[in-house]
């Protein structure tokens, strides 16, 4: 399978996920205090939200490749 091809997966892929999920979260965490043998940390959770047009254009940009292949052998 070419290189282009497989890009063209992955941005198709990406873009139906983007879409479908609309973000995703992870855990942060952060050191607050330190007094000693005592240590204070944090963890936030962190939010991330993919816009609807990025998962669009993600798809779009993975279909044009398919159909226009930018690397020709």
């Amino acid at each position: 399978m070419k290189a282009s091809m497989i890009v063209a997966v992955v941005l198709i892929v990406a873009g139906v996920l983007g879409l479908a999920y609309g973000g995703f979260s992870y855990n942060k965490e952060s050191q607050g205090a330190k007094l000693g043998p005592l240590e204070l940390t944090i963890t936030e959770k962190e939010t991330v939200n993919i816009p609807i047009w990025a998962g669009v254009g993600s798809i779009l940009v993975g279909a044009g490749i398919f159909a226009f292949p930018l690397i020709k052998h």
